[in-house]
Parts: C-alpha cells; sequence; structure tokens
C-alpha cells in the first residue's frame, strides 16, 4: 500500500518534470522528417507519463481555479464553447448524410448510374455508388463523435434518475462532480488509452501495441513507414476506416474536456448557489426563448 503511494506521488511530481522536458525539446516527439520522433510521439500518446502530465496540469489548474474562480468561469465558457462551436458546425453532417442518399437514390433507381464523379477545381474523384453508399456511415459517425459533447452542453442527453431530481440543489452539484471525476474523466480516459494504439495499427508499419516499451519502439522505428489502411468491406465500397478510428480518439478527447469543464461548473455551482445555475451557459433556443432539448431529459 505503501509503495503505491509513493509510485503514485513520484510519477506525479515527474509529469511536472516531463511536461517540462517536452516543452524544452518539441524536436524529440514533434519532428517526424526523424522516425525516432515519431514513435515517441506514438509512445507518449498513451502513456503512463501522458496520464501523469494531464492529471498534474488538472491539479494546478484546478487549485489556482478554486482560488480565482474567475479563471475557472473562464475555462467553463472556453471548454463549453469549443464544445458548442464542434457541434454546431459537425451537425451540418446530418443534412449532407439525407441529401447524399437521395441522390443514391434517385441515381440509382430511376437513372440506372453506378458512379459518381466530383470534379472540384479541375481534379476528378469518381466512386462507385456503393462508395459513397457506405460513406454514409461515416456521416454518422461524425455526428456521434463530434456532436456528443455539444449534446451534453445542450442539455439534450436523455437522463434516467431516481435519487437526482429530488434532492436539494448542492446535493445535486455534488452529484455531479463525483459523476465527472468517477465516470466521465475514467472512461475517456480507457477508451483513449486502447483507441490511440488502435488507431496508429491502421496507419503504419510495423504494427505497435499498448505493451510496447520506448525502447522496442525506438528498435521498430528503423523500418517505419506509412500504411494508411485502405481496405473496405466490399470491393467497390468505403475504404478510408481509418478515418473512424481517428473519430473515436477526437470523441475521447472531447469527452474528457467536458468532463472537465462540468466538474469545474458543478464546483462553481455548488459554492455560489442557485443563482449561479446556467451561469454564461450557451444554449440553442426555440421560439419564445424555450431550450431546443427542452423536455429531453
Amino acid at each position: 500500500m505503501l509503495d503505491g503511494v509513493i509510485w503514485f506521488f513520484q510519477s506525479l511530481f515527474l509529469g511536472f518534470y516531463n511536461i517540462g522536458y517536452a516543452l524544452t525539446h518539441l524536436g524529440t516527439w514533434l519532428d517526424w522528417s526523424d522516425k525516432q520522433a515519431q514513435m515517441r510521439f506514438i509512445y507518449y500518446g498513451g502513456s503512463q507519463e501522458l496520464f501523469f502530465a494531464i492529471l498534474a496540469i488538472f491539479l494546478t489548474v484546478t487549485a489556482i481555479g478554486m482560488w480565482r474562480n474567475n479563471i475557472m468561469w473562464a475555462i467553463v465558457r472556453g471548454l463549453e464553447g469549443f464544445a458548442n462551436t464542434v457541434g454546431r458546425f459537425f451537425a451540418w453532417a446530418g443534412i449532407f448524410m439525407v441529401l447524399q442518399q437521395i441522390l443514391i437514390v434517385f441515381l440509382q433507381r430511376i437513372f440506372r448510374v453506378a458512379e459518381i464523379t466530383i470534379g472540384p477545381f479541375g481534379m476528378d474523384f469518381t466512386k462507385d455508388l456503393s462508395w459513397f453508399g457506405e460513406e454514409l456511415k461515416f456521416y454518422n459517425a461524425i455526428i456521434v463523435c463530434l456532436c456528443a459533447t455539444y449534446t451534453f452542453v445542450q442539455g439534450g442527453h436523455v437522463r434516467v434518475d431516481l435519487v437526482y431530481s429530488a434532492v436539494k440543489f448542492r446535493t445535486k452539484k455534488v452529484i455531479d462532480m463525483f459523476g465527472s471525476l468517477f465516470f466521465m474523466m475514467p472512461m475517456a480516459t480507457l477508451i483513449w488509452m486502447y483507441a490511440w494504439y488502435f488507431m496508429w495499427r491502421h496507419l503504419i508499419t510495423p504494427k505497435v501495441a499498448a505493451s510496447d516499451s520506448l525502447e522496442l519502439l525506438l528498435r521498430k522505428s528503423k523500418v517505419l513507414k506509412w500504411n494508411v489502411e485502405t481496405i473496405g468491406f466490399s470491393p467497390n465500397g468505403f475504404n478510408a476506416y481509418f478515418l473512424f478510428k481517428i473519430l473515436l480518439i477526437s470523441f475521447t478527447l472531447m469527452i474528457f474536456l467536458q468532463a472537465v469543464a462540468f466538474f469545474y461548473r458543478s464546483f462553481l455551482e455548488w459554492k455560489e448557489g442557485e443563482e449561479s445555475e446556467g451561469k454564461y451557459l450557451s444554449r440553442d433556443t426555440l421560439d419564445e426563448g424555450k431550450d431546443a432539448y427542452e423536455g429531453t431529459h
């Protein structure tokens, strides 16, 4: 038990050191003309070192925010604004998905067209209709992954509870803080740890794994090359499935950032009382000022 506590605080202290080292030696992990630098980036992207570096930043920012609440509110506004901006932009993928599906049906069933050619800026892009049909799944994945935190900020996720609605305001905020710390953040961390290497295994060779040590990855860097996944489920079907892996990483990052924002907002509303509920919260509205997602939870 004692050894575990000592290891934790040693790792946390090293997190501060690793942040400083990474910022003062950018070329060792960002200069991708060097294959070893690329392997370092891959290793540290899903490593224990990154976990404790982020934890060190979170604890430091939280301590400063508890001392100066206006700083914490600024972080909440920034992170929620980021979620809203990304979500509102990529929500348009839903319209493109519908229009593309209608186009496919008309071209295939009425005009008996087998291919679609798109030629913006004089560059022809020709694919079979089945390619565009399977691409619709990518639009759906965009909406799910990049609009999830936007929907959370808007209060659009379905919420089922037996206790939350019946307790006092400050108790609700304690429950929200607990949920963000012990459910949202750990869930996002676990998904990231698995999704990071899952993504890179479909982008480069030789294959990398979470169990690989830094020394092993540096040895593998001698034969490192890009090998982006281009295999579809059908001969003429959508063949850019590596984009789904990138979306999974983006989704996980946005969930973690939203968990931080939700924890900070819950703490500040708990501290300042009911009059601060919804402070600086930007929500879409319908006619007569009603929330766009009113009644969904």
